[in-house]
């Protein structure tokens, strides 16, 4: 805003004269200052790091390195910026840098996982047979072209085909119950529900093997693994659906009771169906979660290196357990063997999180582009039909030209 200045008229009045107002900055746009700004600050660290690490003290290690050097960088780039703007405008800049910084070195750790995990397992991932054999075959001192891990990929599936059957029905009615049945005993719910988040996935494979292993007599099996598998994927289900329920309209409900129907037909034919995308990406997020647990499976259903599907019978493995078992071996094909199987079970979470973030970009009641599509073309059938009705018969009753049937 201008400042106010004042100055005398001829007859002695004081009158305020308005200076005119300061350029609008714009505080979210890039200029080319701040760009050579970056880059000089950025430079000058580095120079100046390069001398204290090489010349003028004893300092060493790559980490104090980068510390060093991003420390002079922001002094240095708020030293910059400072002589342009004022002091707003310096601390969104050196905050806005800090934010930057820190989201590339994210991303920077991200493609820094994913491209040594997959150069490493480039040689097995190669092999067409890295995914139709197993290891029963494959000795440590085989070439990468013998074995592979069918095995692994096979007991995946299988346990958690078992823990989805036991967490979806049970943490969709749970998370119904949590918004539908408001007391005390839900609040108490909620709170172990969200508690439960944070439980160790050790926790669970003890709790199961205790249980069901050593109590029970249950064999070491999926159907264990499963069960293990299920106690770490229930609350992430529950209190995504409990999430994805709350944001369904009220009015909805209320129009459903104001027709006459039950709380469970509301809730059968209107909440659940209008948050059906929120729902089908909570259960996907609950099962991107239990496919990358190690400690369960191994704790409930061992190792093996061969190919079982039976449930209730015999040791199976998992891609997680997989993968850390074979990278501990001395041999490089069996650690080629591990960062393949890495690999894939890096692909299929990343495969379940962009499913994830496209189902639930739609909105509680938000039809997908069929959806519409088939939305439309049921009105436009149900337009034809009552148009038709409306016409009436040509030959009927009362039809122009046809005396009605008299009847006695």
């Amino acid at each position: 805003m201008g400042t106010i200045t004042e100055h005398r008229t001829p007859a002695g009045h004081v009158a305020p004269t308005p200076r005119p107002p300061e350029e609008r900055r714009r505080l979210g746009t890039l200029r080319a200052t701040d760009v050579y700004a970056a880059v000089g600050a950025a430079l000058a660290a580095l120079s100046i790091t390069f001398l204290l690490f090489t010349r003028f003290t004893g300092f060493t290690g790559g980490l104090g390195f980068a510390a060093t050097a991003y420390a002079l960088f922001l002094g240095l780039y708020t030293l910059l910026v400072s002589l342009e703007e004022d002091g707003p405008a310096v601390r969104d800049r050196v905050a806005s840098v800090i934010v930057h910084s820190l989201a590339a070195l994210t991303l920077a750790a991200l493609v820094f996982v994913v491209l040594y995990t997959l150069l490493e397992g480039r040689e097995a991932l190669g092999n067409l047979n890295f995914f139709t054999e197993d290891l029963v075959a494959a000795g440590p001192l085989d070439p990468i072209t013998v074995g592979g891990i069918r095995h692994a990929v096979v007991g995946t599936l299988v346990e958690i085909t078992i823990a989805l059957l036991i967490t979806v029905p049970t943490g969709l009615v749970c998370a119904v119950f949590l918004n539908e049945v408001p007391g005390r005993l839900a609040r108490f719910v909620r709170t172990i529900v969200e508690a439960m988040t944070a439980l160790p996935s050790i926790v669970a494979g003890l709790f199961v093997y205790a249980t069901a292993i050593l109590a029970l007599g249950l064999e070491k099996s999926a159907l264990a693994a499963g069960l293990a598998l299920s106690v770490m994927m229930l609350p992430i289900i529950i209190r995504s659906a409990d999430v994805v329920l709350r944001l369904v309209p009220g009015t909805l409900r209320e129009a459903a009771y104001a027709t006459g129907a039950p709380r469970w037909r509301t809730v059968w034919h209107v909440v659940l169906p209008t948050a059906r995308s929120g729902l089908t990406t909570a259960v996907i997020l609950g099962t991107a979660r239990g496919i990358g647990e190690t400690s369960p499976v191994l704790l409930t259903a061992g190792y093996a290196t061969d190919t079982n599907t039976d449930p209730l019978h015999g040791a199976m493995t998992s891609l997680p357990l997989a993968a850390f078992q074979l990278v501990r071996s001395p041999e490089p094909a069996y650690i080629a063997r591990g960062f393949g199987a890495a690999a894939v079970l890096m692909a299929l979470v990343l495969l379940l999180f962009v499913l994830a973030r496209i189902i639930g970009g739609r909105g509680p009641g938000q039809l997908s582009r069929r959806q519409e599509h088939r939305r439309v073309a049921g009105s436009a059938r149900d337009l034809r039909r009552i148009e038709s009705r409306r016409a009436g018969p040509t030959n009927g009753p009362g039809a122009p030209g046809k005396p009605a049937r008299s009847h006695p």
